[in-house]
């Protein structure tokens, strides 16, 4: 049984944690991304890369962006939320992969979008995610929300279902190799509050 859930905003020094968590919540599609800073030799390890990305001030969807829960002095999750500004209606994806996922997001350009939610398994199961959720959409400050998850992931869907969400869109994925499980993209929104 879980301890005391409590929720507070990251800090640099948080950044190693975040990008262990934010691999986590993409299922390792980020750590496979910034294995390229590997491949021209500006890091040692993806997750180094990530880490280092993370911790910059300016970063979207970085340090100044997440939130931590931690349970009994150990951090059990993340959430990380961010406004769609207009410059999302110019971006291009770093790769094939994130062109689906991109086009998602240039559909609600003025919404909180919810970036990343992701718990370490051992603490799954004890109403984390739904804090976090929670949390990320009190940050909205009444604006809609919206996120993007895996069709298969029916745990999310379920969790994100609970709280008013509900599908927009989806897209196929674009796989990153050959033994890549196929799923489409979902868009979920909420309504402003």
């Amino acid at each position: 049984m879980a301890g005391q859930i409590t929720i507070r905003r990251a800090e640099r020094r948080d950044a190693a944690e975040l990008a262990i968590l934010v691999d986590l919540s993409s299922h390792g599609i980020a750590s496979w991304l910034w294995y390229g800073a590997v491949l021209d030799g500006t890091a040692q390890t993806a997750l180094e890369h990530g880490r280092n990305q993370l911790r910059r001030d300016e970063e979207r969807a970085g340090w100044k962006d997440a939130s931590l829960a931690e349970v009994d002095d150990e951090t059990a999750g993340v959430v990380i939320g961010h406004l769609v500004d207009p410059s999302f209606a110019d971006e291009t994806a770093p790769h094939p992969v994130f062109e689906p996922i991109l086009r998602l997001q240039q559909q609600v350009i003025g919404h909180w979008f919810i970036d990343s939610v992701g718990v370490y398994l051992h603490h799954r199961g004890h109403g984390i995610g739904r804090k976090l959720l929670d949390h990320e959409l009190a940050r909205a400050a009444g604006r809609p929300v919206s996120l993007i998850t895996e069709s298969t992931n029916e745990v999310a869907l379920g969790l994100y279902k609970s709280r008013g969400f509900a599908e927009a869109a989806r897209l196929a994925s674009v796989p990153i190799d050959d033994n890549s499980k196929q799923h489409d993209w979902v868009l979920l929104t909420r309504s402003a509050t």
